[in-house]
């Protein structure tokens, strides 16, 4: 939902309303979408604060794998050391992702700095190795699953001039980021996974490599 406001010096009293962020009938009057508001606050063209941030618990994100995947087309059990390397971003429920070093980035980060005298960040990297042993026929690779949080909270966006009738708007936001590990106890996870080889995947034993034992971009 959006809602507007008009400029407090020029009434003695800030009317609030909220209008569907979604399609209006042709004869309602002009309204901004979400994204339109967003993008004036990443771009400077409206002046934006992210007001009341509220940190929900933090939790564990889904598991995603992050090595190459290990094929072992021989008889035996094998091993091999596969590096990884994971980039947990953040994204918002109005504008999708959250560019690192852009406007909105900041604004975010600035609001909850000064509440709870926390440092945000809004993407996460790690990067090491582990040892992966596949049984054979089958096929292995490193998972990782980042501790994740919301932040939920409301922009407001002050506008020189009157947009679509108001100076002021405000949109409602969640945002979900990575999050330290040891946030609320929560502590971000490695696994080794394995499966069987598809049939595709085993004709590829015999086609892919003279090795018995390979690796491949998943």
């Amino acid at each position: 939902m959006l809602r507007h406001g008009g400029r407090a010096m020029a009434l003695t009293a800030v009317a609030l309303g909220t209008v569907a962020a979604t399609a209006l009938p042709a004869a309602a009057e002009e309204q901004p979408t979400r994204e339109q508001i967003m993008a004036d606050c990443a771009s400077g063209e409206g002046q934006c604060t992210f007001n009341d941030p509220q940190i929900s618990e933090a939790y564990l994100g889904e598991p995603r794998q992050v090595s190459d995947l290990l094929y072992n087309c021989s008889s035996s059990p094998a091993s091999q050391s596969l590096s990884w390397a994971d980039t947990v971003g953040s994204s918002h429920s109005v504008g999708g992702s959250i560019s690192v070093g852009g406007g909105i980035e900041g604004i975010i980060s600035a609001s909850v700095t000064a509440t709870y005298n926390y440092t945000w960040q809004s993407s996460h990297t790690e990067t090491s190795s582990a040892t992966v042993t596949v049984a054979p026929g089958e096929v292995g690779w490193i998972s990782r699953s980042q501790v994740m949080q919301r932040i939920s909270g409301t922009w407001q966006t002050h506008y020189e001039d009157r947009e679509w009738g108001h100076y002021y708007w405000f949109v409602p936001d969640e945002i979900t980021s990575p999050a330290p590990n040891g946030t609320d106890g929560k502590r971000s996870a490695v696994m080794v996974k394995s499966r069987k080889m598809t049939a595709e995947e085993k004709k590829s034993c015999a086609t892919e490599s003279t090795a018995k034992v390979f690796t491949r971009a998943g």
